[in-house]
């Protein structure tokens, strides 16, 4: 992958939500390091927020931000297992779009180093929906931090090559991104 240095970062406003039935402000870990990612990168935290693990809350949640115009990618954290109160999945894929079928699968094969066969157990996925592009990560900060890192922050950076997902969102300067394209070449 390369990255063109002579193009601007094209900061993206990024909703940060995290579900659970059991974290709080002060103790949603996972939430605050994706939010610090984000913003260390160069994007904007545009919102952060708390949601039960209930389907419908988090659809109602998520849908908020999917109508939102200024909001580009919404980070989910938690509800991607296999308990019985685990429904990210469930709530998001009726919303999507398109699905990034190769977010999940990437995941999954980074992740095996790190935890084994156990990786087969996560649901994460990834998909658009009114071109606000949604990632849903399993809880722990170690998956967090392993997504973001491995995969998400270089397609969120406008200056990646040779593509990304940023001139596909909502409300981007699309010529900034295909000068980038034009001078990579």
């Amino acid at each position: 992958m390369s990255k063109n240095t002579s193009q601007q970062l094209i900061p993206l406003n990024i909703a940060v939500l995290t579900v659970s039935d059991t974290r709080t402000t002060e103790t949603d870990t996972s939430g605050k390091l994706l939010a610090t990612l984000t913003t260390d990168a160069g994007h904007t935290l545009a919102e952060q927020a708390i949601v039960i693990d209930d389907i419908y809350h988090i659809r109602a949640r998520v849908s908020q931000w999917i109508a939102d115009q200024d909001t580009h990618v919404i980070l989910i954290t938690g509800g991607t297992g296999f308990t019985a109160r685990d429904s990210t999945p469930e709530a998001i894929k009726p919303l999507l779009d398109k699905t990034v079928d190769g977010f999940g699968e990437l995941f999954r094969q980074v992740s095996l180093e790190q935890i084994g066969t156990s990786t087969i157990q996560s649901r994460a996925l990834a998909g658009m929906a009114n071109k606000t592009l949604i990632f849903c990560l399993p809880g722990s900060n170690n998956a967090c931090k392993t997504a973001w890192q491995s995969i998400i922050a270089s397609q969120l950076d406008s200056r990646q090559g040779p593509c990304n997902f940023v001139p596909q969102l909502k409300n981007i300067d699309f010529d900034a991104c295909l000068s980038r394209e034009l001078n990579s070449k």
